[in-house]
């Protein structure tokens, strides 16, 4: 690879598969972020995107083989330089290549020299996804500490929609941003752990057109589903409202009031190691829903009755599915900060209470966040304010530090 300073080397690695197009807009966010990128297409690649396109966007050559350019030994140099390998798309075949380790084109030999932190990005139809030796594979990559990112649901080739479509490039870019902050493949110190997120405010239906809401976007809850995706687990992510893209191999669903998110937050937490309550869940709903809209009248409106919602961060905390799992909740204060949140750390039984102080433009709808992290041992972690990536990963540590082994 050329020489580039100081910035960071990635390798992207691109299969012969119908999404090896959507690879254009993944090289162009790198380059343009300042990153140098070598393109490795594999030679089934070269049938749907040609090599003049990756060598123009790149501004590196662009070659198959381990024969051109001998004398570099390309398939070693390039390995031990890179920063990062992100292989988007991966092939049904490219993965099983890979795990019995062949070495018969350059994407496949510079993967067996490098050991800096793989990401992989499949994609294929559905029942290739989900046949026995595909899933056999990616469980053996990730034991081996490959970032395999679950495909995201959606169209496929035809008329076929299902599991096995590419991840939105900008979130690829997301999840390897986060890799590349972190550095090394040690990072993934949640590998072979299923968590749960949730993210995003519930609403509360007053009628078909009204609502009881917050402020939350979902902005934190998304970024710790990356982070944990980064380093190196399952994720299933349960978003209440929130209008941003999928995480890049997380598993979505999305919900809209409160029993929505407890119903969705129960059938998966038995199986989950960890369990990160960040969506802002309302506490009451209205007694009953209009049918139709509300008129505004002559008269006063009636006063609404509202009723309590189920408590989900206690009801896990109280009833936890598996021994050794570690629960975090989310407490949004205006007045005595630590003090309330102290007396809701004990009242929910969990075992990380992440504090923050709400108002305009704090913690709600905001790109930065801080916050003081509670432990039910009697710790307390400040996080100054800072992105909302960097406090994803501060709570992530703690979670880290308390799994069973």
């Amino acid at each position: 690879m050329a020489a580039t300073g100081t910035r960071p080397r990635v390798v992207l690695g691109v299969c012969g598969g119908i999404a090896a197009y959507k690879a254009c807009e993944l090289l162009r966010r790198f380059t343009e972020s300042g990153h140098d990128v070598r393109v490795l297409p594999t030679q089934s690649a070269l049938k749907f995107v040609g090599e003049t396109t990756w060598a123009a966007l790149s501004g590196n050559p662009v070659v198959t083989d381990v024969f051109t350019d001998a004398h570099d030994v390309p398939h070693v140099a390039i390995g031990r330089q890179a920063d990062l390998v992100v292989v988007a798309p991966a092939t049904a075949d490219f993965l099983a290549r890979m795990v019995i380790g062949r070495s018969d084109d350059l994407l496949t030999a510079t993967l067996l020299t490098a050991r800096c932190p793989v990401v992989i990005a499949p994609a294929m139809h559905t029942e290739m996804w989900e046949h026995a030796a595909t899933q056999a594979n990616v469980a053996t990559l990730r034991e081996r500490g490959v970032i395999v990112l679950t495909p995201a649901i959606g169209r496929l080739t035809g008329a076929d929609t299902g599991i096995g479509r590419l991840p939105e490039p900008g979130e690829i870019f997301a999840v390897a941003q986060t890799v590349l902050a972190r550095g090394g493949a040690a990072t993934l110190d949640l590998a072979g752990r299923h968590v749960v997120v949730s993210a995003g405010g519930t609403r509360e239906p007053l009628d078909p057109v009204r609502f009881l809401g917050n402020r939350s976007s979902g902005r934190q809850g998304f970024a710790l589903a990356r982070a944990a995706l980064a380093r190196g687990a399952e994720v299933t992510l349960v978003a209440a409202n929130a209008a941003l893209p999928d995480p890049a191999g997380a598993k979505v669903v999305r919900v809209g009031t409160a029993e929505e998110m407890r119903t969705a937050v129960l059938e998966v937490a038995p199986s989950a190691d960890a369990i990160v309550m960040a969506a802002a869940v309302a506490d009451f709903r209205p007694m009953t829903r209009a049918a139709s809209k509300l008129k505004k009248g002559d008269a006063d409106p009636a006063p609404i009755a509202l009723t309590r919602n189920a408590d989900i961060l206690a009801e896990i905390s109280t009833n936890r599915g598996r021994g050794g799992q570690v629960i975090v909740g989310f407490a949004a204060e205006t007045d005595d900060v630590i003090a309330n949140g102290r007396k809701k750390l004990a009242a929910k039984g969990c075992d990380l209470m992440v504090i923050n102080e709400v108002g305009e433009h704090r913690a709600f709808d905001t790109e930065e966040n801080a916050a003081t992290i509670l432990g039910a041992d009697g710790t307390s972690v400040v996080v100054p304010q800072v992105a909302k990536e960097s406090l994803a990963h501060a709570i992530w540590d703690l979670v880290v530090a308390r799994l069973a082994p």
